[in-house]
């Protein structure tokens, strides 16, 4: 339950990152790591949330997606045939980028758990036809990526 609790959180920082425009310019690394700090410390105010488990979770999904997000929005772009991720409603698109990211650079997590949850997050906060539009999504990409 914990990290169902943290994934959703995840969800909302990145959601909430697709208004602030979160740079992922490597060449400003220092200041991308300060301001994510900066940014998860206002987010954590504002959430009230005081376990150590879930934030830990949390921030570690949200500074690996970000970090990583060219490479995964790259990925679904290829997999999401038809879909530009522009398209794609915001909830969508930010649940198939940090649950991407666990299926390519959390290799404890069964794929099976990271779809899962992907999907009864999508239910929770999407509708039913992104469930099963991000089910296909994830199940191309877990196939196709998660053993490389």
């Amino acid at each position: 339950m914990k990290r169902r609790n943290a994934r959703e959180y995840v969800l909302q920082f990145l959601y909430r990152s697709d208004f602030i425009n979160v740079s992922t310019d490597d060449s400003k690394k220092e200041d991308n790591i300060s301001g994510l700090r900066a940014d998860l410390e206002i987010f954590w105010s504002d959430t009230g949330e005081k376990d150590p488990d879930i934030k830990a979770f949390t921030e570690n999904i949200v500074s690996e997606t970000i970090k990583r997000l060219r490479e995964i929005d790259s990925i679904i772009q290829e997999v999401a045939e038809k879909w530009s991720l522009s398209r794609m409603a915001s909830v969508d698109r930010n649940i198939l980028r940090f649950t991407t990211c666990e299926l390519l650079f959390r290799k404890d997590i069964p794929a099976a758990v990271i779809i899962n949850e992907a999907i009864e997050i999508a239910k929770k906060y999407s509708t039913l036809e992104s469930a099963s539009f991000i089910n296909g999504i994830l199940d191309k990409i877990a196939k196709e990526y998660r053993q490389k």
